[in-house]
């Protein structure tokens, strides 16, 4: 008597594995250039290199403000290939470039860490962990809400300006090739609606880790007492050229 030969039992399939964060596209031509530009930047001031330390004492000048009306700004950051690209918005290209740049400058003061992050926190996530884990810190949500109802782009860079003196003071970074892709797009008519979602979705998804990743640490819980005072952005670098 012939017995048929039983079919091999196939292993189960294994769930996937779900990402930690959502995957983002490269950076767009504005992006490109700020991240580019802030990385040899970034570089140098760590290196305590004096021509990059005497730059982010200028580019801090004009965190918060219209970089046009600021000309000891112009020539700092190498915006060429802006000018060479036929589809941007030149000049909105040029001031999402300038605002993103100063305020990384800002965010940089003193530290000796990368404020700068490619593919790092977006500005919800980067604001939510500020705040204690399970925890909802009103004064820090409503500098959230303040910069995402602002009604022009000059507004949004001084309430931006609130937020990264917060995120300096807790060494909390920041991906400003894609902050400056959203400020490129704020500035069209439908850019705030769409630039609000996402960092409304950022803010939202974000999770501590449960790992004990130290590049990823949940930063230390700040007091719930938080002045509307920005003085601490007036402090001088030790490391300034007059």
């Amino acid at each position: 008597m012939t017995t048929q030969a039983q079919p091999e039992a196939q292993p189960e399939a294994q769930p996937e594995a779900r990402p930690r964060t959502r995957l983002r596209t490269a950076p767009g031509p504005v992006g490109a250039v700020v991240g580019r530009e802030i990385k040899h930047l970034q570089y140098d001031y760590l290196k305590d290199r004096s021509a990059a330390v005497a730059a982010l004492a200028r580019l801090r000048r004009g965190a918060g403000k219209d970089p046009a009306a600021i000309p000891d700004l112009w020539g700092l950051v190498d915006t060429q290939d802006l000018y060479e690209d036929p589809v941007l918005r030149h000049e909105e290209a040029e001031n999402a470039v300038y605002l993103a740049t100063t305020l990384w400058s800002l965010h940089q003061q003193s530290r000796s860490s990368r404020m700068h992050s490619p593919g790092g926190n977006e500005l919800g996530a980067a604001v939510r962990r500020l705040m204690p884990p399970g925890e909802i810190a009103e004064p820090v949500r409503k500098r959230f809400v303040r910069a995402g109802t602002a009604p022009t782009l000059t507004v949004l860079a001084a309430r931006l300006r609130e937020i990264t003196v917060l995120l300096r003071g807790a060494e909390i970074s920041l991906d400003y090739a894609l902050l400056a892709d959203q400020l490129y797009l704020w500035q069209r008519p439908d850019g705030p609606d769409q630039v609000r979602r996402s960092w409304g979705r950022s803010f939202h998804a974000y999770r501590p880790p449960s790992d004990t990743d130290p590049t990823d640490a949940q930063a230390a819980p700040l007091s719930s007492e938080i002045s509307s005072e920005t003085d601490e952005t007036d402090e001088t670098d030790p490391r300034d050229i007059p």
